[in-house]
């Protein structure tokens, strides 16, 4: 992005000594409403957010609180509205103004800061710009190209996780019925590492806990989130949990605010007098990568206190009674345990034995307990085998399946997981694609398709000629982004299905289309009237979205409409008569409740206050394994936490990078240029490092460096011109924010079995700057 005035300590960076929400937050949430040029709709509208009748928080997946009247926003989730429910507009008028190579060198932060896209345009080579189109045009232009491929598998159909159930029902319809499974979606670079670890070891791909459980909980583990940011909801029910006496315990490189200490801005008496309460009764600070060390270091003292307990007679630490009657591969997995030295422990973990002791104490001596994680875990070379081990120590005390007690993975967008639950996936299961075929009597394609990281792939090798992408930022959400934004150019095609510009519409195939879509604010209505749409959040609990503004212009359309114009268009009436199933969302439904399991009596279920749950087997302890019951899964410790293509060459790392959000952002949409609870005002391209590691390398805090990262392909992967700010980071490790620091992650570099790109070890170089940057040519006058 294009860089702000020169760097200055005193005013830029100053360390933040405040608690997470308070004041801050509401003014942060005043200044959105005023930006957005709709402050007084917007208000009205944020009343209704997440609640009966309103429409779902277009942010996060956190879950809500059943009762009626309270306010169920945070901030992020009242700047999220605020930033789609904008008044400006991205027209025809703009496209004339700003030419698409003009547009490139201009910041993300601008680019969607210019409002919602309101008309469907289409790239023009010979003026650089782009121009209106007709839909019936657009959808003609699709099928003509989907229709003259070679192969069904040479197209690819990405999903974003604000797409809603019925869009991407529809959605992977239409690609099956089309022919292929090539559906890249952003869970691949989130949470398919929780996914494939809980069905191998549960059954089951998602949490078992519901939002209820955390108010019976003993103890919370929360490993690798960030949720002051992330998901800030999740707050008050930390806060609530360590105010009943329940132990909450936070495993995180980094000191997050929101992590210590909570103002809740929504409680007048504790605003007026600037009082906090904490979020944690215990923080541990672990090494990038060291969570299955601490996880297996945790399992060593229960194996050891269970074992003092059977010769002494004193109550068993196991829970036996359910070990036996559920579980398979105790013994396999202790003997993995038990042999596992505590030097590599306590290496790898950056954690001493009486440290992780304590966190093992805290876990014994708690009847029900639940473990929370985030991207902090999943994004990793062995984060399957990271999950497992979470999974293996619920096991070991039967936290599954009882109130209090389970598995919560808490997903990133609000329906990540929703989308997942209607197909959206590469290697669908065989019961889907059998339920699928005998409700619509068409083949289905059983050849697996390309994740997000197979698809860049593929498409750099030319086997991929067509991208759709429903929602998201391909261009800049995804790793090695010069590579990735070299494969979106080698398409024949590209279709970008949103609502703000962003650097994805800027990076095109030969032929490039915008399809301007309803936001989850926006009205949607159809032939059959006003519509609402659905979304599950991350404790499997369905939510009916209604839109209360009148859409930016009567030339955008709903998701589930323009999956449907595509469909008819490029098929016909196979299989469906796509454009009257959208005539009425209801009649999507019922197609959803006759093929995908769970959702029986859908639509009539969508009335109750509050949606309803969806269910999950390893919750009722039914086991969907192989075996019929959980399974312990034994994996070693990594020999090397960094792989053997950042080492090879001799050339050792300077620091291991983590990826992160700043406050003012939601995955690559920023809304503002600060981070608050770091300190940070009006710079991105900033990256954090211990002061004894910046003394180390010979460089000085506020010192403009470059980031190059290690990785033996012949490939150099470089960022110019960052600041280093002296933070309390965990001695040899970084952090710097994304999307600016993708270009450093190997396209190659992911997770054993998940496919993950690794964006939280990245080895790399601290080079001092030799280049002039932007913005010190601004300053110079140059």
């Amino acid at each position: 992005m294009s860089r702000t005035s020169r760097f200055h300590p005193a005013t830029r960076f100053q360390p933040y000594a405040g608690p997470a929400g308070g004041w801050g937050a509401l003014r942060s949430v005043a200044s959105a409403w005023l930006g957005s040029g709709n402050a007084l709709k917007n208000i009205r509208a944020m009343l209704r957010t997440n609640q009966n009748g309103g429409f779902d928080c277009p942010g996060c997946a956190w879950g809500d609180s059943p009762e009626a009247g309270a306010v169920k926003f945070c901030e992020n989730g009242a700047k999220a509205v605020n930033w789609e429910a904008t008044r400006r507009r991205v027209d025809a008028a703009f496209f004339a103004r700003h030419s698409v190579s003009q547009l490139r060198e201009q910041s993300d932060y601008w680019l969607e800061y210019q409002g919602r896209l309101s008309e469907p345009v289409r790239y023009e080579v010979a003026s650089d710009r782009y121009l209106p189109i007709s839909w019936d045009d657009a959808f003609a232009l699709i099928a003509h190209h989907l229709n003259g491929l070679d192969s069904p598998h040479q197209a690819a159909f990405y999903t974003s996780g604000r797409a809603s159930n019925e869009a991407a029902y529809l959605y992977q319809l239409f690609g099956r019925s089309f022919g292929t499974n090539n559906f890249p979606d952003c869970s691949n670079m989130c949470h398919e590492a929780s996914g494939v670890a809980l069905t191998e070891s549960i059954g089951v791909g998602k949490g078992t806990v519901t939002l209820e459980d955390f108010d019976h909980a003993d103890a919370i583990f929360v490993l690798g989130q960030n949720p002051g940011t992330n998901h800030p909801r999740m707050l008050e029910p930390l806060r609530q949990a360590v105010e009943r006496g329940a132990q909450v315990v936070c495993f995180n490189p980094l000191r997050e605010r929101g992590l210590e200490r909570f103002q809740h801005p929504q409680k007048p008496i504790e605003m007026l007098a600037n009082q906090d309460a904490p979020t944690h009764s215990a923080y541990l600070r672990p090494n990038l990568g060291g969570d299955l060390a601490v996880l297996r270091g945790i399992a060593k003292y229960l194996l050891q206190w269970e074992q003092e307990a059977q010769a002494s007679g004193a109550p068993a630490v196991f829970d036996h009674a359910f070990l036996a009657e559920h579980s398979h591969g105790l013994d396999a997995y202790l003997a993995e345990v038990e042999a596992t030295p505590w030097a590599l422990i306590e290496q790898q973990s950056g954690l001493d034995r009486e440290t992780i002791r304590h966190a093992a104490a805290i876990y014994r001596n708690a009847e029900k307990a639940i473990v929370c994680w985030a991207m902090g875990i999943t994004q990793h070379r062995h984060s399957v085998a990271t999950i497992q081990e979470i999974a293996n120590l619920l096991l070991l005390r039967g936290n599954l399946g009882k109130p209090g007690a389970g598995a919560c993975p808490v997903r990133g967008h609000s329906n990540v997981q929703g989308d997942r639950t209607m197909g959206i996936n590469e290697r669908p299961p065989l019961a889907l694609l059998n339920a699928l075929q005998r409700q619509f009597d068409l083949p289905m394609p059983r050849q697996p398709g390309y994740n997000t990281v197979e698809c860049i792939q593929a498409m750099l090798a030319g086997q991929v000629k067509v991208f759709i992408g429903l929602g998201g930022n391909f261009a800049q959400a995804t790793p090695d982004t010069p590579r990735t934004q070299q494969a979106l150019r080698n398409c024949a095609l590209t279709v970008q299905i949103s609502t703000k510009l962003n650097r994805s519409h800027l990076t095109m195939g030969r032929d490039a289309l915008i399809l301007p879509c309803l936001g989850r604010t926006d009205i949607d209505r159809q032939a059959c009237g006003p519509q609402a749409v659905t979304v599950e959040d991350s404790f499997s609990m369905i939510h009916a979205s209604r839109g209360q503004l009148e859409p930016a212009s009567a030339e955008m359309r709903s998701e589930p409409a323009i999956v449907a114009g595509i469909a008819a268009a490029t098929l016909g009436k196979r299989p469906v008569d796509w454009l009257w199933l959208v005539e009425d969302y209801a009649r999507i439904r019922e197609l959803i409740a006759a093929t995908i399991p769970g959702f029986t009596g859908f639509d009539h279920r969508l009335h109750r206050p509050g949606g309803f749950y969806l269910g999950n087997a390893a919750a009722r302890r039914e086991w969907k394994t192989a075996s019929g019951r959980a399974e312990f899964k034994a994996h070693p410790l990594p020999a090397d936490l960094l792989p053997e293509q950042a080492r090879h060459g001799g050339v050792e790392a300077d620091l291991i990078l983590q990826t992160l959000r700043s406050h003012d952002q939601y995955n690559t949409t920023l809304y503002g240029l600060d981070d608050r609870y770091r300190g940070v005002k009006g710079m991105r391209d900033v990256v954090f490092v211990n002061p004894a590691d910046i003394q180390r390398l010979g460089l000085e805090a506020g010192q403009q460096v470059d980031l190059i990262s290690l990785w033996d392909d012949g490939i150099e992967r470089r960022v110019r011109g960052f600041t280093l700010l002296a933070y309390d980071t965990p001695p040899g490790q970084a952090a710097a924010y994304y999307p600016e620091t993708n270009p450093l992650v190997p396209l190659e570099s992911f997770g054993d079995r998940s496919h993950t790109p690794t964006s939280k070890f990245i080895a790399i170089r601290v080079l001092p700057n030799t280049q002039k940057t932007e913005q010190q040519l601004i300053a110079s006058g140059q």
